[in-house]
C-alpha cells in the first residue's frame, strides 16, 4: 500500500479553532492562566456524543474554551501556519479553513479587522508553506439570520482577497435553515462557494432543504444522504460535494463505529466526495487519518483513494493552474509502485 501522506489532496473542511495543535492548546492555556476541563488534558481526545443537544453543548463548550486562548494575533498567526505546516505533512495541497469571525471579533477589534488578520495569516502560512489556502467565511446558525447577512456581505467584500466561500454551522438541529437563504444569496451574487453544514445530526430531510433553500456547492458533511436514494440521486445530479469527516462522524455519536460511514454507498452512487478533518484538535486525526481510517475500514485499494484525492482537488475553489499540477502528481502517486512513490 502507498503512503497516504504523500498522496496529494485539497482539505475543504477544516475549522479555525479546531485545527489549533492540542500542544498549542495547553501552551497558550498556561501561559494566560486558562483553566482547561480534563477532557482537553488528561483525558484528550475527549469523549463526545451529539446524539442529544445537551452532548453538542457540552462539544460547544470544549470549543469556546479552546477558543478563549487566542488571546493575540501572533496566537492567530501561529494557528493558521500550523494548520498548513500539518496539511503539508499529509499530503495537503490546499486547503479552506472555516472561520465565524464574530467569534473573535471582541478581542481582535471588530469583525472586519479579525478577517484582515485571517486572511494576513493565510497568506504568510502560504508563502512560508507552499500550500495554497482559501478562507472560508461562516455564520452560525444558532444566531440571528441578519447577523448571517453581515457576514455575507463581508465575505463578499473580500471575495477577491482570499475569501473563497461562505458557510453556515454549529447545530443543525437549531433555527430555521430557510431563514438564511437572503445571506445566500449574498455570497452567490459574489461569486462565493457555497457551503452550508446539512446532513450530520440531522437526515436526509435536511439534505434537501438546503438543496432547496440555500442552492450549495458542497454540504458540510451531507453523509446521511446516502439515507435516500432518490435524494442522493438528486445530490449527485446537482454536482454538489460531500464534505465527509468519518472521525467526527463516529465521534459526535453519527455512527457507531468506522465501517458504518456509507462512503462506499456514496461513491457507488456517483458522489463527488471530499474527505475532511473538521476539528483535529477535538477529534484527534488529521486529515490523512480520515484516507486512512477508510481505507482499513472499506478496504479501499489505492486507485479509489487516489480518486477521493482528485474529487477533493476538483470540488476545491484552488485556482485552475494548482487544480491542474496537484491532479498530476495525484497520478504519478498512483503510478509509482508502492516503494517508489513520492
Amino acid at each position: 500500500m502507498r503512503d497516504l501522506h504523500t498522496l496529494p489532496k485539497a482539505h475543504l473542511h477544516l475549522h479555525f479553532t479546531g485545527s489549533m495543535r492540542h500542544e498549542t492548546l495547553l501552551e497558550l492555556a498556561e501561559r494566560d492562566h486558562v483553566s482547561l476541563p480534563d477532557s482537553l488534558v488528561s483525558e484528550w481526545p475527549p469523549h463526545l456524543s451529539a446524539a442529544d443537544e445537551k452532548g453538542w453543548f457540552r462539544f460547544q463548550r470544549l470549543y469556546d474554551v479552546a477558543r478563549s486562548v487566542l488571546r493575540t494575533e501572533d496566537d492567530v498567526r501561529r494557528l493558521v501556519r500550523e494548520a498548513a505546516e500539518d496539511d503539508v505533512r499529509d499530503g495537503g495541497r490546499w486547503l479552506e479553513i472555516q472561520v465565524d469571525p464574530s467569534g473573535y471579533a471582541a478581542r481582535f477589534g471588530g469583525i472586519t479587522a479579525f478577517t484582515d488578520l485571517v486572511l494576513d495569516a493565510a497568506a504568510e502560512a502560504s508563502a512560508r508553506t507552499g500550500l495554497g489556502i482559501g478562507v472560508v467565511v461562516a455564520a452560525n446558525r444558532t444566531r440571528h439570520p441578519l447577523d448571517a447577512r453581515t457576514l455575507a456581505r463581508l465575505a463578499a467584500q473580500y471575495a477577491d482577497r482570499g475569501v473563497v466561500g461562505f458557510g453556515l454551522s454549529n447545530d443543525e438541529r437549531r433555527g430555521s435553515t430557510a431563514d438564511f437563504a437572503g445571506a445566500f444569496a449574498i455570497a452567490e451574487r459574489a461569486g462565493l462557494a457555497l457551503l452550508p453544514h446539512g446532513g450530520e445530526l440531522r437526515g436526509p430531510e435536511h439534505v434537501q432543504v438546503c438543496l432547496d433553500e440555500l442552492r450549495p456547492d458542497r454540504l458540510g458533511h451531507g453523509v446521511r444522504s446516502s439515507e435516500d436514494p432518490d435524494l442522493l440521486a438528486r445530490v449527485v445530479d446537482a454536482g454538489v460535494a460531500l464534505e465527509v469527516c468519518p472521525v467526527s462522524n463516529v465521534a459526535l455519536g453519527v455512527y457507531t463505529d468506522l465501517t458504518s460511514v456509507p462512503l462506499p454507498t456514496l461513491l457507488e452512487a456517483g458522489a463527488t466526495v471530499a474527505l475532511g478533518a473538521d476539528d483535529p484538535l477535538l477529534f484527534g486525526s488529521q486529515l490523512a487519518g480520515q484516507y486512512a481510517t477508510m481505507r482499513a475500514a472499506h478496504d479501499l485499494d489505492d486507485a479509489t483513494l487516489a480518486e477521493l484525492a482528485r474529487m477533493s482537488l476538483r470540488a476545491s475553489r484552488a485556482p485552475a493552474e494548482v487544480k491542474a499540477a496537484v491532479l498530476t502528481e495525484i497520478d504519478d502517486w498512483l503510478a509509482a509502485t508502492p516503494a517508489e512513490a513520492p
